[in-house]
């Protein structure tokens, strides 16, 4: 049975259950995503203030089988903030009025968020606690929390803190029917039954609305090192990632690898990134490690980059001498996707692979391509955890326009090639509505029935977001 539009009619009886200001029509932005593959119809948005006026709006869409899509800061690049047009035009629901940061508990090192709350002003909120919420990437200045969570998304520091996942003890939801689940626990051991809490984060708002979050707070590190590496390939990237954790540990916090393409692309788009060398290398690595009081970071990454020298897995680095310096270093890689963007990517992928495979996989990817055409790859990432953005361009002089076509046979050669090696076609992106098909193609079919079942159980009307990561029906 399809579901209903959110019509005037539906509108009027919404807005006599809430108050005035929280239904508006939805401006461009909530209609657009970032990577302008999708834009959505005209609709209303929903802006509650509280869980109490979110629980009323689902429950009125469960009443009337009118879709849902929820709205976080807009950055997700997979489409899943975006339904296209259609006779079913959804209700936008964003939580960014809720972006209060309820409490702070330093001691047990918890920091309570509601869902609309930007990802810099929790890192703030932390930090002035003396604390450090770890979850950082390019979009953390609007990211809000409830869609980061709803992603799972990762970033640069997976490696030592771990996904979204890792970093949340407990939520608040409204479910599909309208209940609320008060879960906002601060709890480290909690096996009270099924686990609530991890099956809704990355669900990518499929199974309820996350409104709140109790997060896990870490210990500032004393002081912080950074060092960008020039390395001769992939493999002697693994070989230095496993020489720094042999020295530091638990201490490595980012591992970040980058393709001469990056560096190129920047000089041609965005002159104003100071490339801290003069050639850009064919690969580098961009390494930042926190220690705790009495051990010196630029020591410790100095005595690494000797080791790594005289083993032949480095051949030139910098050791950033201040956090000046550190924040250069770290330009170079956080704006990588800003240059992808003016170039235009044909296609784009983010894959992982196990670490060991890593090696392999970009190069043959790169053959493979070359027998679909002529094209150039921007391969970079967070290889310290096994995930890579690589992305497919047109050769110089050609445009994205002229490769459309090809699209779907680029991303089928290389997603193929990514399953063959025991890889996942979504690292931290997840699947939205670009990769359902994918999601249908390489997932266990098992996988895929327990999906269908636990969505059927929880959503039986499938209002919330539909068809985002699961094909609506």
């Amino acid at each position: 049975m399809p579901l209903a539009p959110a019509d005037d009619a539906f509108l009027e009886t919404l807005r006599a259950r809430l108050p005035g200001d929280v239904l508006r029509p939805a401006e461009a932005r909530y209609l657009e995503e970032p990577r302008g593959r999708w834009s959505g119809a005209p609709t209303h948005v929903a802006l509650p203030r509280s869980v109490d006026e979110v629980a009323d709006i689902v429950r009125a869409c469960a009443e009337a089988r009118v879709g849902i899509v929820p709205y976080g800061g807009g950055t997700g690049l997979v489409g899943g903030q975006v339904m296209p047009g259609g006779a079913e035009a959804p209700l936008l629901l964003s939580l960014e009025r809720m972006n209060a940061v309820r409490g702070v508990w330093a001691e047990e090192n918890v920091l309570v968020a509601e869902a609309g709350a930007i990802l810099a002003e929790v890192q703030g909120a932390a930090r002035e606690a003396g604390r450090l919420f770890p979850l950082s990437l390019a979009s953390e200045g609007s990211a809000r929390m409830g869609g980061l969570l709803a992603t799972n998304a990762g970033g640069v520091n997976v490696l030592r803190y771990g996904n979204a996942r890792d970093l949340c003890l407990g939520l608040e939801a409204v479910l599909p029917s309208g209940e609320i689940w008060h879960g906002l626990r601060r709890l480290r051991k909690d096996n009270t039954g099924y686990d609530l809490r991890n099956l809704l984060i990355g669900a990518e708002g499929t199974l309820g609305v996350i409104t709140a979050a109790s997060l896990r707070l870490f210990p500032m590190p004393a002081a912080t090192g950074t060092a960008l590496l020039v390395v001769e390939s992939p493999a002697a990237a693994l070989g230095l990632l496993a020489m720094a954790r042999t020295q530091m540990g638990e201490a490595v916090s980012a591992f970040e690898i980058m393709g001469r393409t990056g560096w190129e692309f920047l000089a041609e788009t965005l002159p104003e990134v100071r490339l801290p060398f003069d050639d850009a290398p064919e690969w580098s690595v961009l390494v930042e490690v926190g220690l705790p009081r009495g051990l010196s970071p630029a020591e410790a990454l100095e005595e690494l980059f000797a080791d790594a020298f005289e083993a032949g897995l480095v051949s030139d680095g910098l050791v950033a001498q201040s956090e000046a310096q550190a924040a250069e270093f770290w330009q170079v890689r956080e704006r990588i996707p800003e240059a992808n963007r003016k170039i235009g990517a044909v296609s784009s992928h983010d894959i992982s692979v196990p670490l060991s495979a890593i090696p392999d996989f970009i190069p043959e990817g790169m053959r493979r391509l070359a027998a679909v055409g002529d094209f150039r790859v921007n391969c970079f990432g967070h290889v310290g955890d096994g995930n890579l953005h690589y992305n497919v361009f047109p050769a110089p002089g050609r445009s994205r326009a002229d490769h459309e076509h090809q699209r779907d046979e680029i991303k089928r050669v290389l997603h193929d090639l990514v399953h063959e090696m025991g890889g996942s076609v979504s690292a931290e992106h997840g699947i939205g509505r670009l990769k359902v098909d994918d999601l249908e193609r390489y997932q266990d079919p098992a996988k895929l029935n327990a999906m269908r079942a636990i969505k059927d159980a929880l959503d039986p009307s499938g209002i919330m977001n539909p068809g985002a990561v699961l094909r609506a029906r």
